[in-house]
């Protein structure tokens, strides 16, 4: 991969904000909550996320567990498997399988994208469970594009640019961690779970579990 040149294009026909309907793209994981469902695609180019994330959800990893962190207009973010029956008074975050991923960096942050949480490490390894969904602030600007582009030395595609502007997403956050895959259907639940009340430390103040399987 070229340092700091965000090269690879979601170029997938059925690319959910491309064609504004997804109901022909493939599902390799589902995941249910009390909002309702999600389905995502995981991307074939990020194998080891890809991989580790089918494996877990397989082994029922995780069932039960919650979306721990949730920040209106930027992510919702779950995995942490000591959220798992977790009372209120418990800190979430640092929990995981006990390995992490080497990072797979490339594809962008737009509204929809699913990547994996991290700690701050400087080879940017992956959390072995965590992950989250972009929610994002709506549609970017040119100059808002611009000013990532220079600041995180990114160079996007005018597809990648098309995208940004349309939907939105988190360009910050690009070049920082992986993103491995998308929602093809449920982005409205993506979003409902989105918008819940949260107490300090982000967490919400009801309990959001989730269950995922896989569809292979």
């Amino acid at each position: 991969m070229k340092k700091g040149i965000l090269f690879l294009c979601l170029a997938f026909a059925s690319f959910w904000m491309s064609c504004g309907s997804s109901s022909g793209s493939k599902v390799d994981a589902i995941i249910e909550t009390d909002y309702g469902t999600i389905k995502v695609m995981l991307y074939d180019e990020t194998p080891k996320h890809k991989e580790n994330f089918l494996k877990l959800a397989k082994e029922g990893y995780y069932d039960g567990l919650l979306f721990h962190r949730i920040i209106d207009g930027f992510m919702i973010q779950g995995g942490d498997p000591n959220s798992k029956n977790a009372d209120a008074t418990t800190r979430l975050g640092s929990g995981g399988p006990g390995y992490t991923i080497e990072n797979e960096i490339g594809f962008p942050h737009f509204k929809g994208t699913l990547a994996a949480a991290r700690n701050n490490n400087p080879e940017k390894r992956s959390s072995g469970s965590q992950f989250y969904i972009v929610t994002g602030k709506g549609p970017m600007t040119e100059d808002q594009l611009s000013s990532f582009e220079r600041s995180h030395n990114i160079t996007y595609t005018p597809e990648q640019k098309e995208l940004y502007l349309k939907y939105g997403g988190t360009p910050q956050l690009d070049m920082g961690y992986t993103v491995f895959g998308e929602v093809v259907e449920g982005l409205e639940v993506v979003d409902q779970i989105g918008k819940v009340k949260t107490a300090p430390g982000d967490r919400p103040i009801e309990d959001v579990k989730m269950k995922i399987t896989s569809t292979h």
